[in-house]
């Protein structure tokens, strides 16, 4: 077997086979086997692009079992004049196929720290789930080493993974009309934290007392929780749950 090189891309497969779609007229969307396998093929995207070998996609989307590439000029994946030549994206489309992407590294980034006051509306339902009492979805929860695979939903929002398998829960039944900012909440292998009030079905055990850093315009970049980044939540004392926010609205989502 090859050694890898400094991409991380070995000459045998690693992980599974990709799968590269036309999106439009100026954009691939890559299919992958599995969260791992998005996260691993994204982390090679982000490499090559710091390296200068992707010069013409200007945007690089990760999602659960996806990867979009936007903005691809015809340029792209030509090395001669030639190359550059109408049909580009389709050449540049089946050299992604052909990428043998290692599993995603785990750097020794420190994590970023998420204070939670665990006492949330659905703690209960969470803890007979899991098959704990109520006071132990915390310790369990906030001993369990996060990472944010991709982010959507809201501007802010990341979808963190971590949680084994036996840990996972389903959505609620009836989603909520209002999920204040803040929310600490788990569905299927994720968990999420609210960065603003919205309709949501997510199981919610908890809340940040001060959602405000997980969005900020200002910042570069913006998003606190950022695809790759390291999370660990902290859990903190009762009595600092989302100030000035209006309750937890349980009546259904309109249609």
């Amino acid at each position: 077997m090859s050694a890898p090189d400094a991409g991380g891309v070995r000459d045998t497969p690693a992980l599974a086979p990709v799968r590269v779609l036309p999106a439009g007229p100026h954009a691939l969307l890559v299919e992958l086997a599995d969260g791992e396998h998005a996260e691993a093929f994204h982390a090679e995207l982000l490499r090559r692009r710091e390296r200068g070998e992707l010069p013409g996609v200007r945007e690089i989307v990760p999602a659960a079992r996806t990867v979009l590439l936007d903005g691809i000029l015809e340029g792209t994946g030509g090395r001669t004049p030639g190359e550059r030549a109408s049909g580009a994206r389709e050449r540049f489309a089946r050299d992604l196929a052909s990428w043998r992407v290692e599993p995603p590294r785990r750097e020794g980034r420190e994590p970023v720290e998420i204070p939670v006051v665990y006492d949330g509306p659905d703690l209960d339902e969470v803890a007979a789930l899991w098959g704990v009492p109520a006071g132990e979805v915390a310790a369990l929860h906030s001993r369990t080493a996060f990472r944010v695979a991709f982010c959507g939903f809201a501007p802010g929002f990341g979808y963190l993974t971590g949680l084994p398998e036996r840990l996972h829960v389903p959505r609620r039944t009836t989603p909520r009309t209002r999920v204040p900012a803040g929310a600490v909440a788990l569905a299927g292998p994720y968990t999420g934290v609210y960065p603003r009030p919205s309709p949501g079905g997510w199981q919610i055990v908890g809340w940040m007392p001060d959602p405000g850093a997980l969005w900020d315009p200002a910042r570069e970049p913006a998003a606190l929780l950022a695809p790759g980044t390291p999370v660990r939540f902290v859990a903190v004392g009762a009595g600092d749950s989302p100030a000035g926010d209006s309750p937890v609205g349980d009546s259904p989502v309109g249609a």
